[in-house]
């Protein structure tokens, strides 16, 4: 009856392994899988060679891959960018700063935000990071949360491509902020100490501060941060600031479609 026992507790050990293989190793095909998958249906209106995607996916996981998941910093994403650089709309690249989900409804058909580059599109929402010495291996969970350590893949990725987005922006770029809070123009956000110290005057013309606003108004143009912004500027590079409600945005942007008509 014992020797039945272990038998029994070992074949239960053996599916629980076996399970462990099944769950855990379709979650890691499947990010590589989705990843060329998106970037192939981008890549297609470029009309990229065959080859482009699987390029793209090498330079990526080179990054972190094998690697522990709090020592990848930004500088470890250069060769992907080289390989898959943003593809900047002159006079259309919108920025912005606790304004991602309208940013992204204004930006439909008509501007460009960093979530619609290439890469942007791919890895946005997305988790990923490697294990020291665990070689061609990306995992989906596991991984360091954004402020758990600054030099993680996924935050490392964002600030290297923001970074890169913001160095070719070109003509009049917008950016939409906040204007429900104290300080729209954060000196700890992305925006203000990655993408504005980026900006180039001669590629640059202009920024043009789309103050957002909701029911309860904070802040406005003459906002001590945006001031601040403005003197951030390189010269050469003019500033505007205009005050817009995010209901009149939305609506705007439903009126009009993607005729690409200025909503502020």
């Amino acid at each position: 009856m014992m020797d039945r026992f272990k038998c029994c507790v070992l074949v239960a050990g053996c599916a629980i392994i076996v399970l462990a293989v099944v769950v855990v190793e379709p979650v890691m095909v499947t990010f590589k899988a989705t990843f060329i998958k998106d970037c192939k249906r981008i890549a297609a209106k470029d009309r990229r060679n065959s080859t482009y995607c699987v390029d793209v996916w090498s330079a990526f996981e080179k990054a972190y891959v094998g690697r522990d998941p709090c020592q990848v910093p930004p500088e470890a994403y250069d060769h992907l960018l080289s390989v898959a650089p943003p593809q900047p709309m002159r006079n259309r690249m919108l920025f912005w700063s606790g304004t991602k989900e309208v940013a992204h409804q204004v930006s439909v058909g008509c501007y460009q935000t960093l979530e619609d580059t290439m890469l942007g599109s791919v890895l946005d929402g997305k988790v990923w990071c490697g294990k020291k010495g665990r070689k061609s291996k990306t995992f989906t969970s596991g991984c360091p949360g954004w402020t758990e350590c600054v030099n993680n893949p996924v935050r490392s990725f964002w600030s290297r491509a923001s970074a890169e987005f913001a160095a070719v922006a070109c003509g009049d770029a917008v950016v939409l902020l906040n204007g429900s809070r104290d300080t729209p123009f954060s000196p700890t956000s992305t925006f203000a100490k990655i993408e504005v110290q980026k900006f180039k005057p001669g590629k640059m013309k202009s920024l043009t501060v789309v103050l957002v606003t909701k029911d309860k108004v904070v802040a406005n143009c003459e906002n001590a941060s945006l001031n601040k912004l403005k003197k951030q500027l390189k010269p050469g590079i003019k500033y505007i600031c205009k005050e817009v409600t995010e209901s009149k945005l939305i609506k705007c942007k439903k009126d009009h479609g993607k005729s690409c008509v200025v909503c502020w």
